[in-house]
């Protein structure tokens, strides 16, 4: 028998014939198509120590293992050869409407029985099926008992996983005669097909040899990574439709020969098209080059270096308060280890959006000094996801002062129809700012989460503000330390101080690279650092920085009075004085709105700024970035100024006060908005009376009011490691009355038990350590009962949808809804189905927490509702009130936007 070239691989964009029948793409062409793309893939995007990993794990030669992978790419789809698959009604179909593939139906060979139709398994899962038993007759090593722990299951579980999840272990009596479990696979010819393309793809590919290793996590991510990623670019329609073949073309062995050229000559323009290769890091500076530099960085500037020449890469802990100076130092360190490794790029993490905005411009600036080659920069969070280049466009635009260029490597962003311009795939991006949930998702059970691993495995991470999370969120950080490690991905953690959740974040990493469990401090002093080597896990405490780079006292007064009369109070002699700079931190955006129109009401020759986290991306990158120039540390304005915000700022950098006022929050929240304040001696006012957020720990907060009573002056740095000790210590509640520490034991209780709780499910979410694999890949898909998309959301914080605000405009009968003045909504509609572009609307989102628009259905059309895109977008359409307001008005809720941002009201 010979190979069908009727069985098709692609069909989706291709288009149709002059006759009206849909072009396909033989399945045979697009397994080789894949295969060649992975040669690519093997000798230009992974870097030595990725092909290492492989290398070793198969006991092969770099040539063998090369082939094997372009082998292995080639066989990914192979499951399309099922009944399900070929004959699926939305599959191509003739000019009459019936399907291209139904002749195979009437064939004696390709008959199957009525169970076929009720099998449900996808073309992956009869990929991971079928290919047990393939590579167990080809000779590769197998086991009855522990098929999982053999290379024969190993790879076909890793190629039943290109689809993003990996699927159970098939055990042997299964992997023996796969078709009697699931019929859909098909028999017959069915089965002749798929060995006969089997066997194709292996001559042509010349990939003969067996290996004889096990499948290591480490190689398991990375030819996941490669495999996935081969698809993808083998399945970019547009290049597809220069490839097909002609209606003579019947896959004979001199045709697939002939193919194979084209497409390994085509191989190489797909990845070109990416903006993924030839990235690489510049030599940094030599130690020499830095000494008589005193401080943290100089201090890491000459002994980083010499660490990583001796044990190689690992992981560097930086502990000193949140500075431009400290991400300077982190960043230095970074660049030594991308160059040691030869990283392709780097990933800078943060606890919030806003914080990953502020930090853009100095990640952008280091990169133009340490990476070499073209790269491009992209911005992930959650107001970026629908779009992350164009995230990053239009960021840049709000921060620009004189436009922007689309030059690879030159400025801010890549194009917005950029490959990497999706979710999925911009973590692959040579240099990506965002939160540090893009690190969590790797090891949580979400889709293509060992996409995300392979992406980092060839990259250097950052993880700016280290401390900052839940105990949910620090359990996940630290199973992802394990895999850092083990992968050897060079990590650089930043925090404010040494504490028990960063001793933990150290021991993580040297699990995750085999050292052992003895437990290690790294030094309590601020500024500090130390180092843990990959190779090893073991640690290293180099000569501590000299001096401190800038030492000061921090003044901290708490006020029991009204809020709003506090804050005009501590505002008064600013204003009197006529200079100075302020910020005043509110819990919520309601209150800051409030208290930005009291201000600007009571206070006529005061300069009042509003940020909050309720404003459209635009509204908020634009202020952001005149409040980077306003309050420089060099003072860009003349006259008092204030600026008013929320939470979303405490970790935000370039901005210095002179004052910062704050309502109530757990000490580590107190201290990071407190180090924005500057001079020899800092001051922050804490507002008692004033609300608590709702996201704080009482207990947290509690302590922090207990600890700090009417106020205490701290020597900075020196003095915040003790005081974020004290805060927590048992000591605490010793001279407090009965009644207080009845309190303070009842909050103390909750918090442990929200904290164990969370620890525990955080635990049972993540997916298994790399030791604790045991040759299962399916364990890192596995799903439990209960795991819900609203559980995973919440383990990454508070689950967040994007309202968009359209105004209607026009009279009854004739009306156009605006984004804003000018603005037509039409202009975001594709098609005759009306369908917008998700990445347009990315200015005009706004982030809200889910639980305040709750029943909210909004006013999108079923086309929106039909996009994946924009399922958590929620469409508002405002209308306008006699007073001038644009309000939207659901059963239980009122929306108001203005200049301000958008006010959420529950109705009684």
């Amino acid at each position: 028998m010979s190979l069908d070239s009727r069985l098709w691989g692609k069909a989706a964009g291709l288009g149709k014939d002059a006759r009206g029948a849909h072009h396909s793409h033989p399945l045979i062409c697009h397994l080789l198509d894949t295969a060649a793309v992975a040669e690519v893939v093997w000798d230009e995007l992974l870097t030595a120590h990725q092909r290492s990993m492989v290398v070793a794990a198969l006991q092969v030669s770099d040539e063998q293992a090369r082939a094997l992978a372009a082998f292995w790419a080639g066989l990914h789809d192979i499951g399309k050869i099922s009944v399900l698959f070929q004959l699926h009604r939305n599959g191509p179909k003739r000019e009459d409407g019936k399907l291209l593939a139904q002749e195979l139906s009437g064939e004696p060979g390709y008959g199957f029985g009525g169970g076929a139709a009720q099998d449900r398994q996808s073309h992956e899962a009869v990929a991971h099926w079928w290919l047990v038993g393939m590579f167990k007759e080809i000779g590769y090593p197998s086991s009855s008992r522990r098929p999982q722990s053999q290379l024969s299951h190993a790879v076909a579980q890793l190629l039943g996983g290109h689809g993003g999840r990996f699927h159970p272990v098939v055990y042997d009596k299964d992997s023996r005669c796969p078709v009697a479990r699931h019929p859909g696979m098909g028999g017959g010819s069915w089965e002749e097909q798929r060995r006969i393309h089997f066997d194709e793809v292996r001559r042509v590919v010349g990939a003969r040899s067996v290996p004889r290793g096990r499948m290591t996590p480490g190689a398991a991510v990375v030819l996941t990574g490669l495999v996935t990623l081969s698809d993808w670019l083998a399945s970019i329609e547009e290049e597809i439709r220069t490839r097909l073949r002609g209606e003579g073309w019947v896959g004979t062995p001199d045709d697939l020969d002939a193919y194979w050229q084209i497409a390994r000559t085509a191989a190489p323009r797909l990845l070109q098209q990416t903006d993924l290769l030839g990235t690489g890091f510049a030599r940094p500076l030599e130690p020499a080059q830095v000494a008589g530099e005193t401080g943290l960085g100089a201090s890491m500037a000459c002994q980083v270096p010499v660490l990583v020449t001796e044990h190689g890469p690992g992981m560097v802990v930086v502990t000193a308060p949140s500075s431009e100076e400290r991400t300077e130092a982190a960043l230095r360190a970074a660049a030594v280890f991308g160059h040691a490794v030869n990283a392709r790029g780097l990933f800078y993490a943060l606890p919030t959006g806003s914080a990953a905005d502020s930090h853009m411009a100095q990640v952008h600036a280091f990169a133009k000094q340490a990476l070499t080659g073209p790269w491009r920069s992209l911005l992930l969070h959650s107001s970026s996801r629908l779009k992350p280049a164009e995230a990053a466009e239009w960021w840049a635009h709000a921060n620009a002062t004189d436009g922007v260029s689309a030059e690879p490597g030159e400025e801010w962003a890549p194009t917005a129809n950029s490959w990497l311009n999706s979710h999925h795939r911009a973590l692959l991006a040579a240099l990506g700012t965002g939160t540090v949930d893009e690190l969590l998702q790797a090891v949580m059970p979400v889709k293509f989460n060992v996409m995300r691993l392979f992406a980092l495995s060839g990259k250097v991470v950052v993880v700016d503000e280290a401390h900052a999370r839940s105990a949910w969120g620090q359990k996940l950080m630290l199973r992802f330390l394990e895999w850092a490690a083990a992968l050897r991905v060079p990590v650089v953690l930043a925090a404010t101080a040494a504490d028990k959740s960063v001793d933990a974040m150290l021991a993580a990493y040297r699990r995750g690279a085999g050292g052992d469990k003895e437990p290690v401090m790294p030094p309590r002093r601020s500024p500090g650092w130390s180092f843990v080597d990959a190779q090893s896990g073991g640690v290293h405490l180099p000569q501590q920085p000299a001096g401190v780079a800038r030492a000061g006292m921090l003044s901290i007064e708490v006020v029991d009075g009204r809020p709003c009369g506090e804050i005009r109070a501590a505002l008064a002699p600013m204003v009197a004085a006529g200079s100075g700079r302020a910020v005043v931190y509110r819990s919520t955006p309601a209150e800051a709105i409030c208290t930005f129109h009291q201000l600007t009401k009571e206070f006529p020759g005061l300069d009042v700024t509003l940020v909050h986290e309720r404003m459209r991306n635009k509204d908020r990158w634009q202020r952001l970035a005149a409040c980077r120039s306003a309050f420089a540390s060099a003072g860009g304005v003349s006259g008092p100024s204030v600026l008013v915000t929320t939470s979303m700022l405490e970790h935000v950098r370039g901005l210095h006060f002179d004052l910062v006022v704050s309502g109530p929050a757990p000490l580590a929240a107190l201290l990071a908005r407190a180090v924005q304040s500057v001079g020899d001696r800092s001051r922050l006012v804490v507002l008692r009376a004033d609300n608590t957020s709702e996201l704080d720990d009482a207990a947290l907060v509690r302590r922090t009011d207990m600890l700090l009573g009417a106020g205490r002056t701290v020597a900075v740095p020196e003095e915040l490691p003790l005081l974020l000790d004290e805060v927590y210590a048992d000591e605490l509640a010793d001279s407090l009355g009965e009644s207080e520490t009845s309190e303070l034991q009842q909050l103390d209780n909750q918090r442990m038990v929200r904290e164990r709780r969370a620890s525990v499910t955080a635990g049972w979410l993540a997916v298994p350590g790399p030791r604790e694999l045991d040759g299962d890949l399916g364990l890192l898909s596995r799903d439990h009962t209960g795991m819900e998309p609203e559980l995973l959301s919440s383990v990454l914080g508070e689950e967040m949808v994007h309202v968009v605000c359209l105004y209607e405009h026009g009279q009854p009968g004739n009306k156009v809804h605006l984004l804003e003045d000018g603005v037509p909504e039409r202009r975001l509609e594709r098609g005759p189905k009306g369908r917008p572009v998700p990445g347009q609307l990315v200015p005009y989102l706004i982030p809200v927490p889910k639980r305040l628009v709750e029943g909210v259905e909004g006013d999108a059309n079923n086309a929106w509702r039909g996009m994946a895109a924009l399922k958590n977008v929620l469409r508002l359409n405002l209308k306008k009130l006699e007073d001038g307001r644009w309000v939207y008005t659901s059963a239980k809720h009122r929306f108001c936007m203005s200049e301000d941002g958008l006010m959420i009201d529950q109705l009684p």
